[in-house]
């Protein structure tokens, strides 16, 4: 399984990016889940946002819900990262992951491939 995130860069506070996540070599048509975390620098990574591409289920962390929003198109085997009125505390590596072991209300954590990760830096 092979995932690549892009649409990363630099915004102003309040502005808005959309992330991609392309994924090869994983089964969009089960019950397979795929979710977006992010780490800034001296802290844990976080899950923020996962889905399960077959129904199209999603979930969110509170902090970011209302803002973010993740959706797939799964004819090109994408998640994306809808992402608004960033912050600078938004500033982070975002990471896809995939085959979580909890993609919940309760966690979104536990993937078992990785990204590289993207770089977002929201300025004041």
């Amino acid at each position: 399984v092979q995932l690549v995130e892009s649409g990363g860069g630099l915004v102003r506070a309040g502005g808005s990016l959309r992330l991609s996540c392309v994924v090869s070599g994983f089964n969009f048509d089960d019950e397979g889940t795929i979710a977006w975390f992010r780490q800034a620098p001296g802290k844990e990574r976080e899950g923020l946002a996962c889905i399960v591409p077959y129904d199209r289920d999603t979930y969110y962390r509170r902090s970011v819900l209302g803002r973010f929003t993740i959706s797939s198109d799964n004819a090109k085997k994408t998640v994306y990262l809808q992402m608004s009125d960033l912050k600078p505390e938004d500033t982070a590596v975002y990471y896809c992951g995939a085959a979580l072991d909890y993609c919940s209300v309760y966690d979104i954590a536990g993937a078992k491939y990785w990204g590289r990760g993207s770089q977002v830096t929201v300025s004041s």
